[in-house]
């Protein structure tokens, strides 16, 4: 065993008591895991799927940067759309509502591919519409896993 391995939680107490987290600190937390993981997502899918290329790490890195910052408009736009249609009743709103978010987050899709092949050109292809569906669905599934382990280890707050 060396080192590394035999350090205990024990050996760092906490001097000042339980420590807190900021929501800038959060927030910096939350993204660095999200980009990783969605760095990991998209390097096994340049891997094992033929439509999705990353011509290096540094530039799956960027991609995984950048789909989090249009992942991440896209469901700040949705969160809008239900803020706006929230206050309004009858399923003629509730109908609207849903037509408005299914709109975001089809039109997002075609987003995604356009500032790809904008910032990137031919370094990144991400095995368009159906293989950006299925991505985002692995990238979003791969954080609800990981999310999920992360309170499993560290149990209630």
């Amino acid at each position: 065993m060396n080192d590394i391995e035999a350090l205990q939680p024990a050996d760092f107490p906490d001097v000042d008591g339980p420590r807190t987290m900021t929501a800038a600190q959060a927030r910096f937390l939350s993204w660095t895991a999200d980009v990783l993981i969605y760095t990991v997502v998209l390097n096994l899918f340049a891997q094992y799927a033929p439509g999705v290329i990353a011509e290096s790490f540094s530039i799956s890195l960027a991609t995984a940067l950048l789909l989090k910052l249009l992942l991440d408009a896209t469901l700040w736009l949705k969160r809008q759309i239900r803020v706006s249609f929230g206050s309004r009743d009858g399923a003629r709103w509730t109908l609207l509502m849903l037509a408005a978010i299914w709109a975001v987050l089809f039109a997002s899709k075609f987003v995604i591919i356009e500032a790809t092949a904008l910032v990137f050109g031919d370094s990144v292809q991400l095995g368009g519409f159906f293989g950006i569906v299925v991505l985002i669905l692995a990238m979003m599934a791969a954080r609800q896993a990981m999310g999920l382990i992360y309170h499993r280890v560290l149990g209630p707050a």
